[in-house]
């Protein structure tokens, strides 16, 4: 096991500080990204810590599963922002800051005085992103969101309810972390933008929106055309042709999906010409034919075992996979050998099994180079990069202002 709290940030974005304003996972994910690319990620936290701390598995108080998934490599600055003096201490950092993302509601934030016309007074050159849950452009500007609010109105849930009897959420943070992934995009182009310009800018990544044209991708269907009499959706996903199938002992994700795929496959299985009845030479002809085609095939699967499904798909090239359950991942064969899975020592937690960063860089390599911070672990140092005395920070601490070890 390694410890890596002592080790020194590397990555393609070393030398980076980034204002960590956010909670709960849209946020921390996304910086989480950008500390793993060697961002300097200030986390700042109230003083009674991120709300979820107390979300997930927990071996002791203020530090649970989520918590440690999305917030490595960062450093914790616990101050009440609910003081004035508080943010007045918050504020001597911005100048040193070449990043900020919150995901606040605007009007809150503003408040503080710590909107980006306040912040780019004292930083010009500042990235400033907000993760917000609607476009601040819209009516719903000022309505609060989560992934589950998210999800029902992105369309998301309506597609997955599709020839079920109920609507239900993905068991999977997916607007969140969707989003999240958009954030990180975000920052890294208006950083990139700095680069060539010099100049900081404000940006906006709204929930509804992004997640919006995440659904639609696929699924715009008939409204792409203007004039077309045929709905949303993409028939191939929603008319029920693609699903697990079941095999003699289990079951299997398998896709044939092209021409050759499904010639070998009928060929294997000792019937050809179902290859002639579903027209598989012509892609159009097997397209309108999805739905009968994989019903054929999850009538042939139950005639074998798992692993004899497996052995004959990798033979034919067919995508193929047998389902893993969560707690069956860190024996995934492909990332047991990549090593996504590590074992760590956190200063606090003890033994914990962690995730590597998943981005390779030849040149700029990543790694977990910090843990997940307890609760204003670093409020001291960070103060004092800011240029307050000790002694300032001890008042600060005495009256509560500022949290830390």
């Amino acid at each position: 096991m390694t410890d890596s709290t002592s080790s020194a940030a590397c990555g393609p974005l070393k030398g980076i500080r980034v204002l960590d304003l956010t909670a709960v996972v849209l946020g921390p994910l996304a910086t989480q990204i950008l500390a793993d690319y060697g961002a300097d990620v200030i986390k700042v936290e109230p003083p009674e810590g991120d709300m979820m701390r107390a979300n997930g598995i927990s071996q002791n108080p203020g530090m649970s599963s989520i918590f440690l998934a999305v917030n490595r490599n960062k450093r914790s600055l616990a101050v009440d922002l609910k003081s004035a003096a508080g943010v007045t201490a918050l504020r001597a950092l911005i100048p040193t800051i070449d990043v900020v993302v919150h995901n606040m509601r605007v009007a809150a934030i503003e408040r503080l005085g710590l909107g980006y016309e306040a912040v780019s007074r004292l930083n010009p050159r500042v990235v400033y992103c907000a993760a917000t849950g609607f476009g601040q452009d819209g009516p719903h500007r000022d309505r609060p969101a989560f992934d589950d609010i998210i999800q029902a109105a992105c369309g998301l849930v309506g597609v997955g309810s599709v020839g079920r009897d109920q609507p239900d959420y993905a068991q999977s943070l997916i607007a969140d972390k969707t989003t999240g992934l958009a954030v990180c995009n975000a920052v890294l182009a208006a950083l990139l933008h700095r680069e060539r310009s010099g100049e900081g800018q404000y940006v906006e990544v709204p929930m509804l929106e992004t997640m919006a044209a995440f659904v639609l991708a696929e699924h715009m269907g008939g409204m792409t055309f203007q004039g077309s009499t045929v709905q949303a959706g993409y028939p191939r996903l929603l008319e029920g042709g693609r699903k697990p199938v079941r095999t003699r002992d289990g079951w299997v994700s398998m896709l044939p999906y092209t021409e050759r795929h499904w010639q070998a496959f009928f060929f294997e299985v000792g019937q050809p010409e179902l290859a002639d009845r579903y027209n598989i030479a012509s892609r159009q002809e097997r397209n309108t034919h999805v739905k009968a085609l994989y019903g054929h095939l999850r009538e042939l699967t139950p005639l074998k075992t798992t692993a004899e499904w497996m052995l004959l798909c990798e033979k034919l090239d067919i995508p193929a996979t047998p389902i893993y359950t969560l707690d069956e991942l860190p024996e995934h064969p492909h990332l047991k050998a990549v090593g996504l899975f590590e074992d760590a020592t956190h200063p606090t937690e003890g033994p914990i099994r962690q995730l590597r960063p998943t981005a390779r860089f030849s040149a700029t390599p990543t790694k977990v180079y910090r843990q997940a911070p307890t609760v204003g672990q670093h409020t001291t140092e960070i103060l004092r990069e800011a240029g307050l005395a000790q002694e300032d920070i001890a008042r600060l601490k005495d009256r509560r202002v500022v949290i830390g070890e």
